[in-house]
């Protein structure tokens, strides 16, 4: 991932609004076939950091509704989390 080499990871808002604009260069067109290509593998690492973080929310979401729903966990059924 981007911290591999140094870059420091976007925010999901960050990833999707650069992602989108990749989009609209690449179907806008009139673009070499390299910059093409380096934007679709630009396009490429953005999707996989936003699937990261969306990976990563359900899991908080599931271990919250799992803790809701387990009287025995030490919460009310009330609590929202």
């Amino acid at each position: 991932m981007a911290e591999e080499t140094g870059e420091k990871t976007p925010s999901y808002e960050q990833a999707r609004e650069e992602l989108t604009e990749v989009v609209r260069r690449l179907e806008t067109g009139g673009l070499t076939l390299e910059q093409s290509i380096e934007l679709w593998e630009r396009g490429e690492k953005l999707a996989a950091v936003c699937e990261e973080w969306l990976q990563g929310a359900r899991v908080k979401l599931a271990a919250a509704m799992a803790r809701r729903s387990d009287p025995s966990a030490g919460h009310s059924a009330e609590a929202p989390f």
